[in-house]
């Protein structure tokens, strides 16, 4: 009897079936958007992309609604099959249900004995991308005759930017599925369940075929420019050079090798230049494999140290994506930007949300949740890593080599959030001095004897090692607290 694929919310490209005969499973559950308050555009884009793939399956797909996965398996007779889950706790379901096979993972380049063979090896140091990008990148013949990663000129790139002259990317169309789901959202609500953000129209692919016309119209009119934008913000575009398709790759509606590939080609006939097509691809092909893999080889139950002894709550504001609240406008940008589309791009994320978190103390693995449920892309196996070792340095070096704290200076060089702000970049007490400059100041005076080892931070340390001012600053910073800045 042939085994029945099921297609979890995240495998639903056609590169996770073997042929277009295969039958298909898809179970439909509150249990898909966790436990805690998900973005209302989230859950829109999860329900959405299931119940297409739905339609486009058509007789060929069995869809069973259940209170959870374990009571929709004991509802479906035969054997099934599963290509390996993308969390602990669905792996766990499939592996101790009866008659469901475990296949080996897809949607990744690399696979888990590649790496356990890379990071095993003896007197290897602490795991690094960058490492284990210039070994994937050989052993998968990336980028082989060109540098990996060539240079950081770009961040001398213009930062005060206009829109780029692009046009739009491939519009999404919402048709009778996404009405319902509205619908079913709408019911949900009067039950009880609780969202965050905004609701509005569909902004993310939900299917195959939007996904791959949006990463064609990447690939020509914004990929040109992704080496001078990568590390830029700007109030006045919110996408810049960047793709906006990390939830069609986490979704698995699409296939991230082909996408590489695509990118390196146009390198190779001249379309693109290597110094923008060789971020994306550390992105895409280095930094993701590695967070991927890091997941998976890493004990399970590995959350974080609080090194840094971050132990605030998150305040409600931040929770309620409140960005009216917020003064200092890149933070109430970017706050507004997850409210109104569960999206913002890389330097965002790292620089305005976690640098903010991690000045103010806020418990890594609360913001953990936050960013999985926040943001359309979020995943345990991604924001995990992501934000409690790169973000928050919780997890004793084992992603990143210091804590990825910087002052409204360093924000000013890359955006024009400071033009029109309130708050000075440059000050550091005072009624205008920038909650950012102040609070990396704070947090240096706070973590100095953990931070002592790290030369670039020894030596910020060492220029406000004055104790009238390291004193003042903290009374400041204490009395700022997680007030919305």
């Amino acid at each position: 009897m042939t085994a029945r694929r099921w297609l979890l919310a995240d495998q639903l490209g056609p590169h996770f079936l073997d042929d277009d005969r295969q039958p298909v499973l898809l179970i439909e559950t509150r249990e898909m958007l966790g436990r805690r308050s998900t973005h209302r555009q989230k859950a829109h884009l999860l329900l959405s992309a299931l119940r297409h793939r739905a339609a486009e399956l058509g007789d060929r797909a069995l869809v069973v609604r259940a209170d959870t996965y374990r009571d929709a398996l004991a509802r479906v007779d035969g054997p099934v099959e599963v290509c390996h889950p993308t969390s602990r706790t669905v792996l766990e379901i499939a592996g101790s249900a009866e008659a469901v096979t475990v296949l080996p993972p897809r949607g990744f380049v690399t696979d888990q004995a590649e790496f356990a063979a890379w990071a095993d090896q003896p007197r290897r140091g602490p795991l690094r991308m960058e490492e284990w990008y210039r070994h994937a990148c050989r052993r998968h013949r990336v980028l082989t005759d060109g540098p990996a990663e060539p240079g950081r000129a770009r961040r001398a790139a213009t930062t005060r930017t206009t829109p780029l002259e692009v046009p739009p990317p491939p519009a999404v169309v919402e048709d009778a599925i996404d009405a319902q789901v509205r619908r079913d959202l709408d019911r949900w609500v009067a039950e009880g369940v609780r969202f965050v953000g905004r609701d509005g129209p569909r902004q993310h692919p939900a299917t195959h075929v939007e996904a791959k016309a949006r990463l064609r119209h990447f690939l020509r009119h914004r990929l040109p420019e992704y080496g001078r934008f990568e590390e830029v913000m700007s109030a006045d575009d919110p996408l810049l050079a960047h793709s906006v398709l990390s939830s069609s790759f986490n979704l698995g509606l699409l296939d991230p090798e082909p996408a590489v590939r695509a990118a390196e080609r146009a390198w190779r006939t001249g379309r693109v230049p290597l110094a923008a097509v060789a971020p994306f691809v550390r992105q895409l092909f280095g930094w993701r494999e590695f967070i991927w893999q890091l997941y998976w080889y890493f004990a399970p139950q590995f959350r974080g140290q609080d090194w840094l002894a971050a132990s605030e709550p998150l305040p409600e504001w931040f929770v309620e994506l409140d960005a009216d609240a917020v003064e200092a406008r890149c933070l109430s940008h970017v706050l507004a930007g997850v409210r109104d589309r569960g999206w913002a791009h890389h330097p965002q994320r790292l620089l305005v949300l976690g640098n903010y978190a991690l000045q103010r103390g806020w418990r890594p693995t609360e913001l953990v949740e936050w960013f999985r449920h926040s943001f359309v892309d979020g995943a345990d196996w991604v924001m995990n890593t992501t934000v409690v070792g790169m973000s928050q340095y919780a997890d004793l070096a084992r992603v990143d080599t210091r804590p990825y704290a910087v002052d409204g200076s360093y924000i000013d060089e890359l955006s024009d959030y400071c033009t029109g702000c309130r708050y000075q970049p440059q000050r550091v007490l005072g009624d205008l001095a920038c909650p950012y400059t102040g609070g990396f100041e704070a947090f240096l005076q706070r973590n100095r004897e953990r931070l002592a080892g790290d030369p670039r931070l020894a030596a910020e340390l060492a220029d406000r090692d004055d104790p009238e001012r390291r004193e003042a600053v903290l009374a400041q910073e204490e009395k700022r607290g997680s007030n919305p800045p």
